[in-house]
C-alpha cells in the first residue's frame, strides 16, 4: 500500500520552500510564546494548559494540519499533474495512503514535537501535562491529515475552508460553544490528553475517551476511504 515514489514526490511538494516556511514558523511561534510567558514571571500548572489548549491544539495543531493534509494533494488537483500521478501503474488507494501516511508524519513532527519542547520550556513536564498535550496533538494530528487530505481531493478552495474550519470552528467554537465542542477534533484528542495526564492534570474533555477514540479513528478512516473514491473518479484528463 505505501508508495515510495508517491512518497518522495509528496515529501518534496510538502516541503518545498513556501510550505516549509509556514511549517516552521507555525511551531517556532508556539515556542518563542512559551519562552516568552516563562522569563515573564512563574508558570504554573493552569497557565501550562492555558497555552497548551488554548493556543497549541486550538490554532497551530490544525493550522499545521491544513497546511500539511491539503498540500499532500490539492496543488497536484489544481494545475492538473495529478493525470500524470494516475497514469502510472499504481492502485488509487496506495496512492492516498501514502499520501496520507507523509502528511501524518509531517504534522506530528511539526506540531506534537513542539507542543511538548513548548510545555516543558514553561513547566517542566509537571503532572505528565506537557507529555498528554503531546499525545493529544499527535492523535488530531493523524485525523486533522485525513480530513484535509480529503477536503483537497473535493474544492479547489481546501486552504481557505481549511483555515475557516481551524480558525473558526477550533480554536473560537471549539473553545467557547459548548454544543460544538463534541463535534471537535481538539475535544476528541484531548480525551488522550486526559488519560495520560490523570487526575492529576486536572485536563478535561467534552466527550468521553472511548467516544473520542472511536470519532478519531472514524474521522481518519472515513477520511481516506472517501478521499480513495474521489481520486477514483478523477479521468486521466483531469476531470471528474
Amino acid at each position: 500500500m505505501f508508495n515510495k515514489t508517491v512518497a518522495r514526490l509528496t515529501y518534496k511538494a510538502l516541503l518545498g520552500r513556501r510550505r516549509a516556511l509556514l511549517l516552521c514558523a507555525l511551531p517556532l511561534l508556539l515556542i518563542v510564546v512559551a519562552v516568552a510567558v516563562r522569563l515573564l514571571g512563574d508558570v504554573d500548572d493552569d497557565v501550562t494548559k492555558q497555552l497548551l489548549g488554548g493556543f497549541a491544539m486550538a490554532t497551530i495543531v490544525p493550522l499545521i494540519g491544513v497546511v500539511a493534509g491539503t498540500g499532500a494533494i490539492g496543488p497536484e488537483i489544481d494545475d492538473g499533474s495529478v493525470v500524470y500521478l494516475l497514469a502510472k501503474p499504481a492502485r488509487r488507494s496506495s496512492i492516498v495512503v501514502t499520501k496520507l501516511l507523509v502528511a501524518i508524519g509531517v504534522t506530528v513532527v511539526f506540531s506534537a514535537v513542539p507542543t511538548f519542547v513548548a510545555g516543558y520550556v514553561l513547566n517542566g513536564d509537571s503532572q505528565q501535562i506537557a507529555s498528554a498535550y503531546a499525545v493529544a496533538a499527535a492523535a488530531a494530528s493523524v485525523a486533522y491529515s485525513a480530513l484535509f487530505l480529503l477536503l483537497g481531493t473535493v474544492s479547489r478552495h481546501a486552504v481557505v475552508i481549511g483555515l475557516v474550519y481551524a480558525l473558526i470552528w477550533e480554536a473560537l467554537f471549539g473553545n467557547l460553544v459548548p454544543g460544538a465542542r463534541e463535534l471537535s477534533v481538539q475535544q476528541w484528542a484531548l480525551t488522550l490528553a486526559q488519560k495520560v495526564g490523570g487526575s492529576g492534570a486536572g485536563i478535561t474533555s467534552e466527550v468521553g475517551t472511548a467516544t473520542g477514540v472511536t470519532l478519531l479513528v472514524v474521522a481518519t478512516v472515513g477520511g481516506a476511504w472517501y478521499a480513495s473514491r474521489r481520486l477514483r473518479a478523477f479521468t486521466l484528463a483531469g476531470e471528474e
